[in-house]
């Protein structure tokens, strides 16, 4: 346990004058404040600095506006891009009652976590996420009453292999550009960022996060992913956030630009966060048994509550109208709600790499990274402890190509976030569990998705449908 003591050292230590204090946002966006260091002392990370919360996404109404920012002394950091200054990740309260904020995501994890050990189930959750993004070399998007149009660029995508010149149009065309889905582990020179991949798993080392390997993943365009070790829910969370924020910013150092949108090109894979999974007690590993795949009766309760309540996660592990682009049959991504070994068409999937009890886990492979991870990590504990203390079934495992079954014989997850958000209104009572999720953050979010995704790009032309309609 660190002290305000042990901060000021590494201030000193560093030559840091400046204390960056961030929080995350009910849609799942760090955002931050700058104190000098003279502000730092003991009741900073006691009781907190003072904000506006009603200028926050989703956060309090404008008449109850004054919240407090907590900062966890254990996340400090040198911050890897803001010279001269420390980093630390706050949690929100109420300035009155002095409680954890029940919006604020992380309060939501962290009560997750303590609901799995008020259960008796397990003592500890363990969470591996793989998140996937794009570095593209340029992008422009605009949207106006009366025109539309969104373009991004990567020097190593398929279409610019007829170009002259390479894309600043000072050099020559090199040729060594990556065919769509023929993106996975390419060496150099078609792998055009391995160098900076690597960078980034340096800075992300500052946060604590500890690195096991890095790749090109299967798309064209700069398509790359991170994977880093697995821990608890809310370490893992934190974790998640600093990863984003490394990847932004270490493309941003080199000129580029680095997105976690799910989707962004037509016609080849989309970026997903498969997220592994597993709950234990006493030391002990709960989902390694002699069912199906090595499985424990407890890991295929939870399973089932994965499936059980798939439909309704997908509102908060997929949440952007971007999301359902990559949801579709074809690329790899799994829209159908299934159980299998190995199959990477199914949405729990079981590794089969090692026969080590304590390497026995389910990966779901539904979540993107554009999903707030502290929600969408404390969603699915409480979607599988449901389904343990139900005794939900994933049912019958489906082996081989699952998209060679008749989709109406399946359980497939939504086909839009609209269809998703309406699962999550009907479907939610296993998140309000023990208060881990109230009835009005739910609302909260369901409204504000409604409001800035569903409605919204329900309202504005899209230009596929000139191309479809404009001579009717």
């Amino acid at each position: 346990m660190q002290t305000a003591d042990d901060v000021l050292k590494l201030m000193a230590d560093t030559g840091s004058e400046w204390i960056d204090i961030k929080f995350v946002d009910v849609p799942g966006t760090w955002q931050h404040m700058t104190l000098p260091k003279r502000e730092v002392n003991a009741s900073m990370f006691t009781g907190g600095v003072g904000f506006d919360g009603s200028s926050i996404r989703a956060f309090q109404s404008i008449d109850e506006s004054d919240m407090l920012l907590v900062p966890d002394i254990n996340t400090v950091a040198v911050d890897p891009f803001i010279p001269n200054t420390i980093t630390v990740i706050a949690d929100v309260q109420d300035p009155i009652t002095k409680e954890d904020y029940h919006r604020s995501p992380r309060y939501v994890a962290k009560h997750a976590e303590q609901h799995l050990i008020d259960t008796g189930i397990g003592d500890v959750s363990y969470w591996g996420p793989e998140a996937e993004f794009f570095i593209f070399d340029s992008v422009s998007y605009n949207l106006t009453a009366n025109t539309a149009h969104y373009e991004v660029d990567s020097e190593e995508a398929i279409w610019n292999s007829g170009n002259a010149t390479d894309l600043s149009g000072e050099g020559p065309n090199l040729g060594f550009k990556i065919r769509h889905k023929h993106g996975y582990f390419p060496t150099p020179p078609l792998d055009t960022q391995t160098e900076i991949r690597s960078e980034m798993c340096d800075h992300m080392a500052n946060f604590g996060i500890e690195i096991e390997r890095h790749h090109h993943e299967v798309a064209t365009a700069g398509q790359g992913e991170i994977n880093f070790r697995f821990g608890p829910l809310v370490e893992t969370a934190d974790k998640v956030m600093a990863y984003k924020y490394c990847v932004k910013n270490t493309a941003a150092k080199h000129g580029k630009t680095a997105t976690f949108m799910p989707k962004p090109l037509f016609e080849d894979n989309g970026s997903g966060m498969h997220t592994h999974q597993s709950i234990w007690k006493d030391g002990k590993p709960l989902f390694a048994g002699d069912g199906y795949a090595g499985l424990s009766d407890l890991a295929l309760n939870y399973i089932g509550g994965l499936v059980k309540h798939g439909a309704a996660l997908m509102a908060i592990v997929a949440p952007s109208s971007n999301s359902y682009k990559r949801l579709v049959p074809g690329y790899e991504a799994p829209t159908i709600l299934a159980l299998s070994a190995r199959n990477r068409s199914a949405a729990a999937r079981i590794a089969m790499y090692f026969d080590n009890p304590a390497a026995k886990r389910v990966e779901f492979r539904p979540p993107d990274p554009s999903c707030n991870p502290y929600f969408a990590f404390a969603a699915m504990l409480m979607a599988g402890l449901d389904g343990i203390e139900t005794g939900a079934s994933p049912g019958d495992p489906i082996e081989g190509d699952l998209y060679t079954f008749d989709p109406k014989s399946l359980n497939m997850v939504p086909g839009t976030l609209e269809e998703a958000l309406n699962a999550l209104e009907e479907d939610h009572e296993f998140l309000t569990k023990g208060g881990v999720f109230t009835e009005d953050l739910l609302e909260a979010y369901i409204d504000f998705k409604r409001e800035t995704e569903v409605d919204a790009i329900r309202l504005r032309p899209h230009p596929y449908e000139f191309y479809l309609s404009y001579d009717a």
